[in-house]
């Protein structure tokens, strides 16, 4: 039997790739990676093939999740490094992956790197251990309606006091991103079906952009505060907060922009 190495690529370019993940990937017989759970907004494929000297074959979900195509080169008893943005494991989909290798006997090994999960509440100066669950918001229209789950989910993580840190979607196939304005859109329309006052004019929330590059950008504030900033390019995302902390307070105004009025109603 081969190998199956997942590698992260980190967050935002070609750059942001282990000393140790790259090594794996130049000797590696075949390179596959995945872009729809995630995506490196500030290089192309090419850039990455030159960062690791190899050719990597880009495959669709359809490969990954119902062909299983890296476990079945594997199996080959060939060494495989599949690449993906962020943290490997971060994705359910990299799980599943992982566990069909070890059912057919094939080795696997994980190059973690940097992600979303740790980098937006380090870039928000809040604590780690606050957040609760994630949610990704999808995009709506053209026949398709917006889940609740998202709105459920941000409810309970306030209920007990957490952060939600919210994702917004990628049509990779596009190369389209859905922006902080787009996404607070889609939040207020959940609010508006709902009605149960979770996001109101006073809700504290933070808009993130570029997260992981030498210029990312980011603004909290109140929902038309936040969604008239500029962002700029890239991928984007929102943080909903719960309970604050009187140093996550100060964090906010000092390094998100918060207004200084938060400090008198947190």
């Amino acid at each position: 039997m081969g190998e199956l190495i997942f590698i992260g690529l980190g967050l935002y370019d070609e750059k942001d790739i282990s000393v140790k993940g790259r090594k794996i990937a130049e000797e590696a017989d075949t390179v596959y990676s995945e872009f729809y759970t995630s995506n490196l907004a500030g290089c192309s494929i090419q850039d990455v093939e030159e960062q690791i000297d190899s050719e990597v074959k880009v495959l669709t979900r359809e490969d990954v999740e119902d062909d299983a195509v890296p476990v079945k080169e594997a199996k080959k008893g060939r060494t495989v490094a599949f690449l993906t943005a962020g943290d490997p494991m971060a994705a359910t989909t990299h799980v599943d992956l992982r566990l069909r290798a070890v059912n057919e006997g094939i080795d696997t090994e994980i190059v973690h790197s940097s992600s979303i999960f740790s980098a937006v509440p380090s870039l928000l100066g809040v604590q780690h251990y606050k957040f609760g669950r994630t949610v990704t918001l999808p995009y709506s229209g053209e026949g398709r309606d917006t889940p609740e789950s998202p709105y459920e989910n941000i409810e309970e993580n306030k209920e007990r006091g957490l952060h939600t840190l919210v994702l917004l979607d990628i049509n990779s196939e596009e190369e389209e991103y859905m922006n902080v304005e787009e996404g607070i859109e889609v939040l207020k329309e959940l609010e508006e079906k709902l009605g149960r006052g979770l996001i109101t004019e006073e809700t504290l929330l933070a808009g993130l952009a570029r997260v992981g590059s030498s210029d990312p950008e980011v603004k909290a504030g109140g929902p038309e505060e936040v969604a008239k900033h500029d962002f700029g390019g890239g991928l984007h995302c929102l943080v909903v907060f719960g309970d604050l902390h009187f140093m996550e307070i100060d964090s906010l105004v000092n390094l998100a922009d918060a207004p200084e009025e938060i400090k008198e109603e947190f």
